[in-house]
């Protein structure tokens, strides 16, 4: 068995026919077929990823996504039939990982199930990753994030690109450039994932210290500004 999908999903044949695939991948699916029976079993299944959709009845995927997120970090993949780019981004900025439109390909979630699963599983525990600047600590080790001291609650993936953009300060790095080194090379998004992740961060970070920014560089992408770096 590779992991535990949960699933929360109310049209019944798109939820069973996910469970067919999953579970011939050998996954263990729980299906939850409205969003306040899926805050539950998120909470209770404890999943390794969560297939979310957006139109619930109870609460929708976006309700379920916020409330997810407030005590736990695990991926979540939405799915919209609507594709629209409110949606997408919506669902990215509450906390989700990647998105996908409806109708799709099962064996194409399947696919980007096991590439999220791979980025949370990359990081060797053998190696030391902190980073340290004024007021700021990252520590990947822990998978935490001090500001000024005090723990800031921050997904996984937020706190890998800031890692990554602060391991070499006042270099530039292209969106997509962010998402082959960050997200990976198989990630199936686009570069809007990279500014809500980096919009995210500001609302964190905004007028911390001085001797640091998250900076954006026009027409190009991102960088982690260190003052006399």
């Amino acid at each position: 068995m590779v992991g535990k999908v949960l699933v929360i999903e109310d049209d019944r044949n798109i939820a069973e026919l996910l469970r067919l695939y999953l579970e011939k991948e050998g996954f263990l699916v729980q299906i939850a077929a409205d969003g306040a029976v899926g805050v539950t079993e998120a909470a209770t299944f404890k999943p390794n990823i969560v297939i979310l959709d957006i139109m619930l009845p109870t609460l929708d995927g976006f309700g379920v996504c916020r409330e997810i997120r407030r005590t736990s970090h695990v991926p979540i993949i939405m799915l919209t039939a609507k594709g629209e780019t409110f949606d997408k981004v919506t669902g990215l900025e509450l906390g989700a990982d990647d998105y996908m439109v409806k109708p799709f390909e099962p064996k194409e979630l399947i696919a980007r199930i096991h590439a999220v699963m791979r980025r949370y599983g990359e990081h060797p525990e053998d190696l030391e990753k902190r980073l340290s600047f004024d007021k700021l600590l990252i520590n990947l080790d822990s998978y935490e994030l001090l500001v000024d001291g005090h723990k800031i609650d921050t997904p996984p993936k937020e706190l890998e690109l800031l890692y990554h953009l602060a391991a070499s300060p006042n270099r530039v790095y292209t969106r997509n450039q962010l998402l082959d080194e960050v997200w990976g090379f198989d990630y199936f998004g686009d570069s809007r994932t990279v500014d809500v992740h980096v919009k995210r961060l500001r609302e964190k970070l905004e007028g911390v210290s001085t001797q640091w920014n998250l900076k954006t560089v026009w027409g190009v992408g991102y960088k982690f500004e260190v003052v006399g770096a």
